[in-house]
């Protein structure tokens, strides 16, 4: 089985047409407190809008952290128009026995209805099948984000139910959907 580190030290740049895909530095924290402090974009996330400045320090800090050891983290999603961090995606929850991972994204409100969430997680989903050798890669999302669900659905994956109570945040158990694609429905996407 292949270490995760081999994978992700240093952390593969990947790129789409309009995007680049590559590690965060503490640089980045000013581009991501501005997409961060936006309680519309934390309105879908389990993660609280930043407050401060400080929040994205920390959470950069975290970051660059699990990249120095090799650990699996998302990447930065830097426009290659301007150069500037407008988002995050990557994995969660990779179980390698299993060959399946979570991922999840966040995007600057900026950026909304441009269809670049959907070539960055073209791009993830890429690499998970092909470099991390998934054989599944799940997403889940609250029922009421349409734009998530919209995304996921363009990339080809399927909803497979709703996870009732699942998750604990923001002060509340919240239900989440479902979603998954496996290595053969990209393949036979692929061929038809």
């Amino acid at each position: 089985m292949m270490r995760k580190t081999e994978l992700f030290f240093p952390v593969p740049v990947l790129q789409t047409a309009r995007t680049r895909m590559k590690e965060m530095t503490l640089q980045d924290a000013e581009d991501m407190f501005e997409y961060a402090s936006d309680e519309e974009i934390s309105r879908f996330a389990t993660w609280p809008a930043h407050q401060t400045i400080a929040d994205s320090q920390r959470f950069l800090n975290w970051i660059i952290q699990r990249y120095s050891r090799g650990e699996i983290a998302p990447w930065g999603i830097y426009c290659k128009q301007s150069e500037r961090l407008i988002g995050t995606c990557g994995f969660g929850n990779w179980n390698q026995q299993h060959a399946r991972a979570e991922i999840g994204y966040a995007l600057s409100r900026s950026c909304w209805g441009h269809g670049l969430m959907t070539e960055v997680v073209n791009e993830v989903i890429r690499y998970g099948f092909t470099s991390m050798k998934l054989v599944r890669i799940e997403a889940r999302c609250y029922p009421d984000n349409t734009a998530s669900i919209r995304v996921l659905e363009k990339c080809g994956f399927q909803q497979e139910g709703v996870l009732r109570k699942h998750i604990f945040a923001k002060g509340r158990y919240e239900d989440v959907h479902l979603f998954s694609i496996i290595n053969e429905d990209l393949l036979d996407g692929q061929q038809a």
